[in-house]
């Protein structure tokens, strides 16, 4: 499960001069996003997605379920590590997946406790903050770590109201 909030920020070295002053840096990336229909029913109906992702750190799959509350971009999460970016896109082509989009973006992540706060410049969208908390498939309090990524929000001047719901695929596919 992740808990997440996301917002558009205009001075991006003003609000990370603002993260830095209470979290950890962790480290800065470049993320390759490709993202896949299921054969079987439509994600973006049902508001779920899977992604490819390629970055330094290796290779995954992620499935996204669909988000469960009206105010943030929560949601189940189950994150795979394969070894071939390539293979890995060729076995859902096989199986009949997809290509729908791909997101490319440079990702500062810094740590806070058990929260990661990553500022993102999307290619072709802009810059970003997102704001989570990951579980690790215990259950955890969800009200109590949606209180908590605000409260991070609002101590670096970002109005919760502002939040948005949707994914940098779907804010790319509306542009």
């Amino acid at each position: 499960m992740e808990i997440e909030i996301k917002f558009r920020i205009e001075d991006v070295e003003k609000v990370e001069e603002k993260v830095k002053k209470f979290a950890e840096f962790v480290i800065d990336k470049i993320e390759e996003d490709l993202y896949f229909n299921s054969p079987i029913r439509d994600f973006r109906r049902y508001d779920e997605a899977l992604r490819i992702r390629k970055d330094i750190e290796g290779v995954s799959i992620t499935y996204k379920g669909p988000k469960i509350d009206k105010e943030t971009k929560s949601r189940e999460e189950i994150k795979v590590g394969v070894d071939n970016y390539d293979k890995a896109v060729l076995l859902l082509k096989k199986l009949g997946f997809k290509e729908v989009g791909k997101v490319l973006k440079r990702r500062k992540i810094y740590r806070h406790n058990n929260v990661l706060i990553c500022i993102d410049s999307v290619f072709n969208l802009g810059d970003f903050i997102e704001i989570e908390v990951v579980s690790d498939g215990i259950e955890e309090d969800i009200e109590k770590a949606k209180e908590e990524v605000f409260k991070i929000a609002e101590s670096i001047g970002l109005d919760r109201k502002s939040s948005l719901r949707e994914s940098y695929l779907e804010m790319l596919m509306n542009k």
